[in-house]
């Protein structure tokens, strides 16, 4: 966003990351997004003319903690909207999931599905997009919305059911082995980061006369679990992956899509992806290595 020239602040109930993950140039500010009357506030010193909503607890971690996930984001969503309301933001970006449908799926998702979230991260994202929705047609807020699939990052995950892709990965690079939460069929879609990032900055930006709906089904590629092990061995070719499903992770993971149809995104907006996951294993591994030798405890998760 910077480098397009835009004014960019950043907020966290954490404190500030490291200057690798956020320019010392971008104002840091301290905020939880359940405390509407900080959220106005902050946004009245702000004034910001686009606001990206990215505050949420995920999907693992949200079954462990149901009732501060729905604080985080369901009142959290709400506070956002509403202050962006009262203050003519023109605009609001909000990142939904693959975690909004349920059982019983086609093999191919498109955006108009049912949706039966089962879990409390997706029944919040579900009434993130309802709420941006009636947002937009009762105040014209213009709330626009994808809805990602697993996201890959070298970083540490934030308890997401996805989690087990990333975690190839940083224990093949780390220990030579990884003993994945899945059946090795599984198949869930994922995007690596930087096709995430660019997701919001493009939708962002794209007119809004060119958009026929508030949310979209974005898409990248949609291995199984085994395809991914036999990717991170095409670049750590000594790493042993192995398969221990656990029943309560597995169904979280049953109950998402295979693959998503993301053709109102192409069409609407120009979306098409950039890594498919032998270019995604390229790009990621030496950066995780790197981050490992200048911090062995920066995917530490006990």
């Amino acid at each position: 966003l910077r480098e397009r020239g835009y004014d960019v602040h950043a907020s966290d109930i954490a404190p500030r990351p490291a200057p690798s993950q956020c320019s010392e140039e971008v104002p840091w500010h301290s905020l939880d997004v359940t405390d509407l009357d900080a959220v106005d506030a902050l946004f009245t010193q702000i004034r910001p003319h686009r606001v990206y909503h990215l505050a949420a607890i995920l999907s693992a971690r949200g079954e462990e903690i149901p009732q501060r996930t729905y604080e985080v984001n369901q009142s959290g969503t709400y506070n956002v909207l509403e202050t962006c309301r009262r203050l003519e933001v023109s605009r609001v970006i909000f990142t939904s999931t693959i975690a909004v449908f349920g059982p019983g799926l086609p093999e191919t998702v498109g955006d108009e599905v049912p949706l039966a979230p089962t879990t409390m991260y997706g029944v919040t994202k579900v009434a993130g997009e309802l709420l941006g929705d009636y947002y937009r047609r009762r105040f014209g807020v213009d709330f626009r919305a994808v809805r990602f699939p697993g996201l890959i990052s070298a970083s540490l995950p934030g308890g997401g059911t996805s989690d087990y892709a990333l975690f190839m990965y940083v224990d093949g690079v780390r220990t030579g082995r990884y003993e994945a939460f899945c059946r090795a069929d599984t198949r869930i879609p994922l995007m690596y980061m930087p096709d995430g990032i660019r997701a919001l900055v493009e939708l962002s930006e794209a007119p809004q006369s060119a958009l026929r709906r508030s949310t979209y089904n974005i898409a990248a590629f949609s291995p199984t679990a085994e395809e991914i092990a036999q990717s991170v061995g095409t670049a750590l070719p000594d790493a042993d992956i192995s398969f221990a499903p656990d029943a309560h992770r597995q169904s979280i993971l049953d109950s998402w899509p295979c693959a998503l149809d993301d053709s109102n995104a192409r069409e609407d907006w120009g979306w098409t992806p950039r890594y498919s996951l032998s270019q995604m294993t390229e790009d990621l591994v030496p950066k995780i290595r790197a981050l490992i030798e200048q911090n062995p405890d920066a995917f530490d998760r006990d």
